[in-house]
């Protein structure tokens, strides 16, 4: 097994976060194999670098190796490019072309942004992994190919794979060994470590002083976002290197090469969602339930104030300490006490109407005095209900168009469609 610092310190590799040391330690293992591998990880985060530990560590190390953005290759040509063609397969096709496949036989094929791949690629790609066969553009003769693939995507194949971009059977003989490269803002130990590394390298490299940075901008450094991940971080040490006014760099300096609009972004969590349709794995989007976490707050507010009436009747509170309690957001009349089968409506601090219908009832209290109470009769506070008469008012201030009735309640139109299906509305 290559001990791990040495590993580190061939291939120029910054870093001791735990999770990253794990995939360095995977991508070793995997390396005297033949078997296919998937890198993953955001963009920016050195997938590369993992493809070509592994070709130097494989027994192919002395054979080809060759890295192909897949994204960046037009899809009319990709075929070409990968399998070759024969001189008059198209237009333009004046000489016959050998392919990657054919010129790194025995060697490593790196092909990064796997997930850009055309459909029709990718079944000539399941082919070769399959049978190690393909066919040139243009030719009709099966050719056969020892090369061992490793692929890398910054995108979630399995949304990709439902959305019908990209073949599943493919994904599974990718994804024969998985290494995923951690972000650089789950790497905080190694942010700092890294700004220096690329610093001193620009300093040596132009004979200039060193920067360095103050504790608090070190601060901001370590806890900032970096959606750009080891990219970005290169790009912005570059940036200080040279253009920074004093070599110690406080915080009002730092800030002004840091992108504004992701200063602002920290780690704290946020409700899981579904990138492709907006909702969560329970088919909710996070607007419905914070809705149902509204309605339920409500409800125990509500439940709060009928116990409070109730007290007021049984005669164990008066009117007077309920009103002091400031439970409710009006006031209740003192007469409203004395009025025999007289109804009012008391509205709560969520605009929610509760109405009572009180009357005169002598009753004795815990003092063995007489004091009159109040009868409650409290309408349904069924959030069922409430939720019907929320649409039933929705679709009748939208003339019965559903989408703009959904859009004003705040769900999608295909809940909404469930909602009226479920509580019989009719338009």
């Amino acid at each position: 097994m290559v001990e791990l610092q040495a590993l580190k310190r061939r291939f120029s590799i910054i870093g001791n976060s735990e999770q990253y040391n794990r995939a360095l330690e995977r991508a070793v293992q995997v390396s005297p194999t033949d078997l296919t591998v998937l890198i993953t990880g955001e963009s920016g985060v050195g997938k590369e670098v993992f493809s070509k530990i592994i070709h130097q560590l494989s027994l192919r190390k002395h054979n080809n190796f060759i890295a192909i953005n897949c994204g960046a290759i037009p899809e009319g040509t990709i075929d070409s490019e990968l399998f070759g063609h024969e001189k008059g397969a198209f237009t333009g096709a004046s000489d016959k072309r050998t392919g990657y496949f054919e010129h790194t036989n025995g060697g490593t094929i790196f092909l990064d942004e796997i997930g850009e791949m055309p459909l029709a690629t990718q079944s000539r790609l399941l082919r070769v992994l399959e049978s190690g066969e393909y066919i040139k553009v243009g030719s009709s003769k099966i050719q056969k190919t020892d090369v061992r693939i490793i692929a890398a995507t910054n995108v979630d194949l399995g949304k990709a794979i439902k959305a019908g971009k990209f073949r599943e059977d493919l994904f599974y003989r990718l994804n024969t060994v998985p290494i995923f490269v951690p972000p650089l803002r789950e790497r905080k130990e190694d942010i700092y470590l890294l700004f220096r590394k690329f610093t001193t390298d620009l300093s040596e490299k132009h004979k200039s002083n060193l920067i360095t940075l103050t504790e608090e901008a070190k601060q901001i450094l370590q806890n900032y976002y970096w959606p750009g991940n080891i990219r970005e971080l290169k790009n912005i040490s570059e940036q200080i290197s040279v253009l920074a006014k004093d070599k110690l760099v406080d915080v009002e300096e730092f800030v002004q090469f840091m992108p504004s609009g992701n200063l602002q972004k920290n780690n704290l969590p946020i409700l899981a969602s579904d990138a492709l349709n907006g909702e969560d794995k329970m088919g909710l989007s996070e607007r419905e339930l914070m809705y149902k976490l509204l309605f339920d707050m409500r409800k125990d507010i509500t439940e709060m104030k009928q116990f409070m009436l109730q007290l007021a009747q049984r005669g164990a509170i008066s009117s007077d300490e309920i009103n002091q309690s400031g439970i409710f957001n009006e006031v209740i009349p003192q007469q409203s006490l004395t009025a025999s089968g007289q109804r009012y409506v008391v509205q709560d601090e969520n605009s929610m109407n509760v109405p009572i219908v009180l009357s005169t009832r002598p009753t004795s209290n815990n003092f063995g005095s007489s004091d009159e109470s109040a009868e409650i009769v409290e309408e349904s506070l069924s959030i069922s209900d409430k939720e019907k008469e929320l649409i039933q008012t929705a679709l009748k201030k939208h003339k019965g168009n559903r989408k703009r009735a959904a859009t004003d309640l705040g769900i999608s139109e295909r809940t909404l469609y469930r909602k009226i299906k479920e509580y019989q509305i009719i338009e």
